[in-house]
Protein backbone atom coordinates (compact mmCIF):
# COMPACT_ATOMS: atom_id res chain seq x y z
CA UNK A 1 0.00 0.00 0.00
CA UNK A 2 1.56 3.61 -0.82
CA UNK A 3 1.42 5.54 1.81
CA UNK A 4 0.00 9.07 1.71
CA UNK A 5 2.10 12.29 1.22
CA UNK A 6 0.26 13.82 4.77
CA UNK A 7 1.34 10.59 6.41
CA UNK A 8 4.86 10.23 5.14
CA UNK A 9 4.96 14.19 6.47
CA UNK A 10 4.41 13.38 9.82
CA UNK A 11 6.89 9.26 9.97
CA UNK A 12 9.56 12.14 9.02
CA UNK A 13 8.26 14.94 11.96
CA UNK A 14 8.42 11.77 14.28
CA UNK A 15 11.50 10.43 12.91
CA UNK A 16 12.73 14.10 13.66
CA UNK A 17 12.06 13.95 17.21
CA UNK A 18 9.24 16.93 16.27
CA UNK A 19 5.96 16.07 17.67
CA UNK A 20 3.30 17.05 14.71
CA UNK A 21 -0.32 16.10 13.86
CA UNK A 22 -1.78 15.42 10.68
CA UNK A 23 -5.49 17.36 10.02
CA UNK A 24 -7.30 14.18 7.64
CA UNK A 25 -9.62 16.98 6.23
CA UNK A 26 -7.23 18.66 3.48
CA UNK A 27 -4.09 16.63 4.33
CA UNK A 28 -2.35 19.34 5.70
CA UNK A 29 0.19 18.76 8.95
CA UNK A 30 -0.71 20.85 11.32
CA UNK A 31 1.58 21.08 14.64
CA UNK A 32 0.46 18.95 17.90
CA UNK A 33 -1.10 19.72 21.37
CA UNK A 34 1.48 21.65 23.23
CA UNK A 35 3.69 22.31 19.78
CA UNK A 36 4.34 25.60 19.64
CA UNK A 37 7.48 26.16 17.15
CA UNK A 38 7.68 25.55 13.91
CA UNK A 39 11.33 23.01 12.71
CA UNK A 40 12.84 26.37 11.11
CA UNK A 41 12.38 28.35 14.55
CA UNK A 42 13.82 25.06 16.72
CA UNK A 43 16.40 25.13 14.11
CA UNK A 44 17.51 28.88 14.43
CA UNK A 45 17.32 29.04 18.51
CA UNK A 46 19.17 25.89 17.93
CA UNK A 47 22.05 27.59 16.11
CA UNK A 48 21.66 30.62 18.46
CA UNK A 49 22.77 28.64 21.52
CA UNK A 50 25.66 26.54 20.07
CA UNK A 51 26.98 30.05 18.20
CA UNK A 52 27.23 31.47 21.64
CA UNK A 53 28.74 28.48 22.61
CA UNK A 54 31.63 28.54 20.49
CA UNK A 55 32.09 32.12 20.30
CA UNK A 56 32.04 33.41 23.43
CA UNK A 57 35.11 31.23 25.15
CA UNK A 58 37.05 33.51 21.97
CA UNK A 59 35.44 36.30 22.11
CA UNK A 60 36.43 37.59 25.96
CA UNK A 61 40.21 37.57 25.55
CA UNK A 62 40.31 38.94 22.46
CA UNK A 63 38.18 41.83 23.17
CA UNK A 64 40.24 42.80 26.14
CA UNK A 65 43.50 42.47 23.80
CA UNK A 66 41.46 44.80 20.77
CA UNK A 67 40.44 47.27 23.68
CA UNK A 68 43.65 47.65 25.30
CA UNK A 69 44.98 47.95 21.74
CA UNK A 70 42.84 50.36 20.61
CA UNK A 71 43.21 52.93 24.17
CA UNK A 72 47.30 52.48 23.77
CA UNK A 73 46.91 50.29 27.01
CA UNK A 74 48.90 47.44 28.67
CA UNK A 75 48.02 44.05 27.27
CA UNK A 76 49.17 42.19 30.38
CA UNK A 77 46.46 40.32 31.98
CA UNK A 78 44.50 40.26 28.54
CA UNK A 79 43.39 36.70 28.91
CA UNK A 80 41.09 36.57 32.23
CA UNK A 81 41.52 33.51 34.89
CA UNK A 82 38.33 32.38 33.84
CA UNK A 83 35.23 32.89 31.55
CA UNK A 84 33.19 34.30 34.84
CA UNK A 85 36.63 36.90 35.68
CA UNK A 86 35.75 38.71 32.83
CA UNK A 87 33.31 40.56 34.56
CA UNK A 88 36.05 42.62 35.67
CA UNK A 89 37.52 43.36 32.23
CA UNK A 90 37.01 45.16 29.69
CA UNK A 91 34.49 42.71 27.91
CA UNK A 92 32.27 43.21 30.79
CA UNK A 93 29.66 43.76 28.40
CA UNK A 94 29.91 41.19 26.31
CA UNK A 95 30.12 38.45 28.76
CA UNK A 96 26.98 39.59 30.49
CA UNK A 97 25.39 40.17 26.67
CA UNK A 98 26.05 36.82 25.87
CA UNK A 99 24.88 34.80 28.66
CA UNK A 100 21.63 37.71 28.51
CA UNK A 101 21.25 36.39 24.81
CA UNK A 102 22.10 32.52 25.35
CA UNK A 103 18.99 32.73 28.65
CA UNK A 104 16.39 34.30 26.30
CA UNK A 105 17.52 31.44 23.42
CA UNK A 106 17.12 28.80 25.88
CA UNK A 107 13.94 30.12 27.62
CA UNK A 108 12.36 30.60 23.91
CA UNK A 109 13.36 27.43 22.94
CA UNK A 110 10.60 24.72 22.60
CA UNK A 111 10.52 21.06 20.72
CA UNK A 112 8.33 18.84 23.77
CA UNK A 113 7.52 19.06 27.72
CA UNK A 114 11.00 17.67 28.97
CA UNK A 115 12.93 19.77 26.85
CA UNK A 116 10.53 22.89 27.57
CA UNK A 117 11.13 22.64 31.07
CA UNK A 118 15.25 21.83 30.95
CA UNK A 119 15.35 24.98 28.13
CA UNK A 120 13.89 27.01 30.51
CA UNK A 121 15.28 26.63 33.91
CA UNK A 122 18.40 26.52 31.56
CA UNK A 123 17.48 30.31 30.35
CA UNK A 124 16.94 31.19 33.94
CA UNK A 125 20.36 29.67 34.97
CA UNK A 126 21.79 31.29 32.48
CA UNK A 127 20.54 34.96 33.55
CA UNK A 128 21.71 34.18 37.01
CA UNK A 129 25.11 33.55 35.94
CA UNK A 130 24.84 36.95 34.35
CA UNK A 131 23.18 39.26 36.93
CA UNK A 132 25.20 37.60 39.85
CA UNK A 133 29.00 38.72 38.89
CA UNK A 134 31.88 35.78 40.36
CA UNK A 135 33.25 37.27 43.42
CA UNK A 136 36.46 39.48 42.98
CA UNK A 137 40.23 39.15 44.60
CA UNK A 138 38.80 40.71 47.80
CA UNK A 139 35.27 40.25 48.23
CA UNK A 140 32.60 41.81 50.61
CA UNK A 141 30.55 39.28 52.67
CA UNK A 142 27.64 40.40 50.09
CA UNK A 143 29.85 40.04 47.34
CA UNK A 144 31.20 36.46 48.37
CA UNK A 145 27.20 35.54 48.71
CA UNK A 146 26.52 36.87 45.12
CA UNK A 147 29.83 34.67 43.92
CA UNK A 148 28.46 31.46 45.36
CA UNK A 149 25.12 31.87 43.57
CA UNK A 150 27.14 32.63 40.33
CA UNK A 151 28.83 29.13 40.72
CA UNK A 152 25.52 27.43 41.83
CA UNK A 153 23.62 29.06 38.68
CA UNK A 154 26.92 27.85 36.07
CA UNK A 155 26.95 24.26 37.48
CA UNK A 156 23.17 24.15 36.99
CA UNK A 157 23.45 25.74 33.55
CA UNK A 158 26.09 22.94 32.25
CA UNK A 159 24.28 20.16 34.08
CA UNK A 160 21.29 20.77 31.73
CA UNK A 161 23.56 21.36 29.17
CA UNK A 162 24.78 18.11 29.11
CA UNK A 163 21.68 16.67 29.49
CA UNK A 164 20.38 17.47 26.53
CA UNK A 165 23.80 15.82 24.60
CA UNK A 166 23.07 12.67 27.10
CA UNK A 167 19.24 12.40 26.45
CA UNK A 168 17.27 15.01 24.08
CA UNK A 169 19.45 14.96 21.35
CA UNK A 170 19.73 10.73 21.34
CA UNK A 171 16.41 10.23 20.47
CA UNK A 172 15.61 6.68 19.48
CA UNK A 173 13.31 7.34 17.23
CA UNK A 174 15.87 9.28 15.16
CA UNK A 175 17.37 8.57 11.91
CA UNK A 176 20.46 9.99 12.69
CA UNK A 177 23.88 7.19 12.07
CA UNK A 178 25.26 5.52 15.26
CA UNK A 179 28.61 7.74 15.39
CA UNK A 180 25.77 11.00 15.73
CA UNK A 181 24.77 9.34 18.84
CA UNK A 182 27.96 8.54 19.94
CA UNK A 183 29.02 11.92 19.52
CA UNK A 184 26.34 13.53 21.37
CA UNK A 185 27.17 11.25 24.17
CA UNK A 186 30.68 11.88 23.94
CA UNK A 187 29.84 16.22 24.20
CA UNK A 188 27.68 15.32 27.38
CA UNK A 189 30.35 13.75 29.36
CA UNK A 190 33.06 15.88 28.33
CA UNK A 191 30.95 18.76 29.99
CA UNK A 192 30.43 16.77 33.16
CA UNK A 193 33.93 15.79 33.51
CA UNK A 194 35.12 19.41 32.51
CA UNK A 195 32.75 20.58 35.13
CA UNK A 196 34.59 18.71 37.97
CA UNK A 197 37.81 19.79 36.79
CA UNK A 198 36.92 23.03 36.80
CA UNK A 199 35.70 23.18 39.83
CA UNK A 200 39.05 21.35 41.53
CA UNK A 201 41.41 24.08 39.69
CA UNK A 202 39.07 26.71 40.67
CA UNK A 203 39.75 25.21 44.47
CA UNK A 204 42.95 24.26 44.23
CA UNK A 205 44.08 27.45 42.38
CA UNK A 206 46.37 25.19 40.36
CA UNK A 207 48.42 26.79 37.23
CA UNK A 208 48.32 30.42 38.81
CA UNK A 209 51.63 31.37 36.37
CA UNK A 210 50.27 30.11 33.49
CA UNK A 211 49.10 32.46 30.33
CA UNK A 212 46.40 30.31 30.26
CA UNK A 213 45.06 29.49 33.43
CA UNK A 214 43.67 25.31 33.50
CA UNK A 215 40.35 26.97 34.94
CA UNK A 216 39.53 28.53 31.78
CA UNK A 217 40.88 25.89 29.34
CA UNK A 218 38.12 24.08 31.27
CA UNK A 219 35.39 26.36 30.89
CA UNK A 220 36.53 26.77 27.56
CA UNK A 221 36.09 22.85 25.92
CA UNK A 222 33.31 22.59 28.43
CA UNK A 223 31.59 25.43 26.40
CA UNK A 224 33.00 23.79 22.83
CA UNK A 225 31.24 20.78 23.85
CA UNK A 226 28.07 22.48 24.35
CA UNK A 227 27.97 24.43 21.23
CA UNK A 228 29.25 21.81 19.22
CA UNK A 229 26.36 19.70 20.32
CA UNK A 230 23.71 22.25 19.45
CA UNK A 231 25.12 23.22 16.23
CA UNK A 232 24.82 19.44 15.24
CA UNK A 233 21.69 19.24 16.55
CA UNK A 234 20.20 22.10 14.90
CA UNK A 235 21.62 21.08 11.55
CA UNK A 236 20.11 17.34 12.25
CA UNK A 237 17.21 18.66 12.24
CA UNK A 238 17.56 21.07 9.21
CA UNK A 239 18.50 17.83 7.38
CA UNK A 240 15.91 15.32 8.36
CA UNK A 241 13.25 18.47 7.99
CA UNK A 242 14.04 19.11 4.53
CA UNK A 243 14.95 22.61 5.59
CA UNK A 244 18.28 21.87 2.99
CA UNK A 245 15.90 21.12 -0.04
CA UNK A 246 15.48 23.07 -2.51
CA UNK A 247 11.86 23.88 -3.48
CA UNK A 248 10.91 24.71 -7.36
CA UNK A 249 8.77 27.95 -7.29
CA UNK A 250 5.24 27.47 -8.15
CA UNK A 251 4.28 29.19 -10.89
CA UNK A 252 1.94 32.75 -10.40
CA UNK A 253 -1.78 32.03 -10.69
CA UNK A 254 -3.34 33.63 -14.21
CA UNK A 255 -6.51 35.64 -12.58
CA UNK A 256 -9.52 33.80 -14.05
CA UNK A 257 -11.42 35.23 -16.88
CA UNK A 258 -14.15 37.70 -16.37
CA UNK A 259 -17.65 35.76 -17.12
Amino acid sequence: MTRRPQESRAVQDNAAGVDTAVDTADGTPTAAPGSTQDERTVTLLRLGVGLIGILLPLVLPVGNWLFAELRGQSTAGWWPDSMSGSYYTSTRNLFVGGLCALGVFLICYRFDRRDDRWSSAAGLFALGVALCPTSPDDPSAFQATIGVLHLVFAALLLSLLALFCLYSFRNPRSVQPRWVDRAYLAAGVVILALLVLAALAGLTGVGKGWPVRPLYLCEWFCTWAFGAAWIGAALELAHTSGQFTRRAALPRQSAAPAS
